[in-house]
């Protein structure tokens, strides 16, 4: 059964980089936020497995919306991503209860590292 992902980035370009690099037979893209509020409502109404969160966004920052999450289903699996400059942050976010991070500019790799933490790599198995 495919796992079910909701992308939050507010720039197209890096939710279309996200999505190119999960394999669409062991994901489903479930929805795509383009600010942190939005994000939140997702989640609350789509239930994915995963969150892919970033960081700067409008209406509410990801460490906010992360917060959010959190306090609704303390066990919300979030991926933050950021660039370096928002390294403090991410560190702020894995203390409320992100499960991972990938540093932009990232690649495909990356982002399956990640997504395979917190589900196992099923080519392992």
């Amino acid at each position: 059964m495919r796992k079910k992902i909701l992308i939050a980035d507010d720039t197209t370009l890096m939710r279309e980089m996200i999505k190119a690099a999960l394999d669409p037979e062991k994901f489903q893209i479930i929805g795509e936020a383009t600010d942190g509020a939005m994000a939140v409502q997702y989640y609350k109404d789509r239930q994915p497995d995963l969150m892919i969160l970033d960081i700067n966004m409008p209406k509410m920052n990801g460490i906010d919306a992360l917060t959010e999450v959190i306090a609704y289903d303390p066990k919300a699996n979030v991926i933050m991503c950021s660039d370096q400059k928002y390294e403090n942050m991410i560190v702020l976010a894995i203390k409320k209860g992100a499960k991972d991070f990938v540093i932009k500019p990232f690649t495909a790799t990356d982002v399956i590292k990640a997504v395979d933490k917190i589900f196992g790599d099923p080519d392992e198995e």
